[in-house]
């Protein structure tokens, strides 16, 4: 299922997947100058781009285990959120203040758990079909700067996207993340002011209507509103295409595996 208003095109600039580094750095900014930046993609991680084969919400019940020796069958619905959020929100259902201090260092042990698990995730975890296809396609395209908008702090998401091998076709500087924020909404705004530090130019910065968010949850569509961005939802995660269909995101997709059909969705307008 897809719906959008996107006019399909001809297909954008391309470079081999090689050269992808060259596209980094003074070589990209010098695009930037030249006007040649026009897009910012910021993609979710977990149910979006991975599945990291349970770990992620593995990791959190280890860490509150260990320092509260009891979750008492608590459960927190963690699609969408960001980790802080996540934590604090346990602490809560514990009847533990959750003091600034408290919050970091259950991170930090998750963080730990999650680096310690990484062999148990690369096996038991799997990118979605069409995921490495698409972001390769993707990172070859000159006007585009391909990041990331996730809950994850940003050590969790980069270990996550280089297990499956997908760090390559991100600019991760750019990236916002929950460790920058425990509050999703406010990291579209994140992204851009990185996006506009790293590339952008007096003549032509980025804006909010630059950007798009691509994620699986109603909690991706908030954020993106939040910021201005549009919105992409796949229904790879919690929550099926059928019903994300219903929120009024700019597209919904089943999946990401017709990689052609998303980046002319993501670029059709360029």
């Amino acid at each position: 299922m897809m719906r959008t208003g996107v006019i399909d095109n001809e297909g954008p600039p391309r470079v081999g997947s090689n050269q992808f580094a060259c596209l980094q750095g003074d070589a990209r900014r010098s695009l930037a100058l030249a006007g040649m930046i026009r897009r910012l993609l910021l993609w979710d991680i977990d149910g979006t781009l991975v599945h990291a084969g349970g770990m992620g919400g593995q990791v959190f019940d280890d860490a509150l285990i260990a320092a509260y020796g009891d979750l008492r069958e608590i459960r927190i619905v963690m699609s969408g959120k960001t980790d802080p959020q996540i934590v604090r929100e346990y602490l809560e259902a514990l009847g533990v203040p959750a003091e600034a201090a408290t919050v970091a260092a259950l991170l930090e042990a998750a963080e730990r758990g999650l680096a310690a698990g990484v062999d148990r995730m690369k096996v038991r975890g799997h990118t979605y079909p069409g995921v490495p296809e698409l972001l390769e396609r993707l990172a070859g395209d000159e006007r585009i700067i391909n990041s990331v908008l996730t809950g994850n702090t940003v050590a969790n998401a980069k270990l996550k996207l280089a297990t499956f091998g997908l760090d390559r076709w991100l600019d991760l500087d750019v990236g916002a993340y929950g460790s920058d924020d425990a509050d999703r909404t406010r990291l579209v705004e994140v992204a851009l002011g990185r996006g506009r530090e790293r590339y952008g130019s007096a003549g032509s910065p980025l804006t909010p209507g630059d950007a798009w968010v691509i994620g699986d949850t109603p909690l991706d569509l908030a954020c993106a509103r939040a910021g201005g961005a549009r919105c992409l939802l796949v229904g790879t995660g919690r929550y099926p295409a059928s019903e994300l269909g219903a929120l009024g995101a700019e597209a919904v997709v089943e999946n990401l595996a017709d990689a052609d059909a998303v980046a002319k969705l993501l670029t059709g307008d360029l």
